[in-house]
């Protein structure tokens, strides 16, 4: 259970990695590798977003509630849903975090693709990374690198995902961003 926690608080630390050509509005973002301390954590975020599919109705909502005050939902297939501001959509740098508290330290682009480090501590977690986002359209490929150094030790991910634009419109969803530099 601690590394499934650990997942979900990089996963979302690395989420929308992008720079350039974002658009504001609802973006959905599906992982294909998420690899925690060597271990393929694809099935328990399944497993996972199973269990909150099976919560009674009542704390089901509350779950998704809290998720849509912090920008994001659950699509379908376990993707996740994120609403991006327009002063989000209008930074000319990669997002490290989603409140903006971590810049990148180096970045490079070329054509379509930018390259991105970091350092970053954050509440205790220092993390440094590297990460590359290509954009085509309306879908950003993102892969990232990344160790994270905290109390309970040193843990390694690996990172792919797609995020693709499915159109202004947020769906009720708080704009990830709103008022954040």
């Amino acid at each position: 259970m601690k590394k499934l926690i650990l997942a979900l608080g990089l996963s979302l630390l690395a989420a929308p990695a992008f720079a350039g050509d974002m658009k504001a509005g609802l973006w959905e973002m599906k992982t294909s590798k998420q690899i925690i301390d060597g271990q393929d954590m694809q099935a328990q975020m399944r497993q996972m977003q199973q269990q909150m599919a099976g919560l009674p109705p009542e704390q089901r909502k509350q779950m998704e509630a809290m998720m849509g005050r912090q920008g994001m939902s659950m699509g379908p297939g376990g993707a996740t849903r994120m609403c991006i501001s327009e002063e989000m959509a209008k930074r000319d740098a990669p997002m490290i975090d989603h409140e903006g508290r971590c810049q990148p330290t180096k970045m490079s682009r070329s054509g379509s693709t930018t390259r991105y480090e970091y350092d970053c501590a954050i509440e205790g977690r220092r993390t440094q990374g590297k990460g590359e986002s290509t954009v085509s359209g309306n879908t950003i490929n993102s892969r990232m690198d990344a160790v994270t150094m905290d109390a309970s030790g040193r843990h390694t991910m690996q990172m792919e995902s797609q995020m693709t634009y499915l159109g202004p419109d947020c769906k009720g969803l708080t704009p990830m961003g709103a008022g954040k530099r």
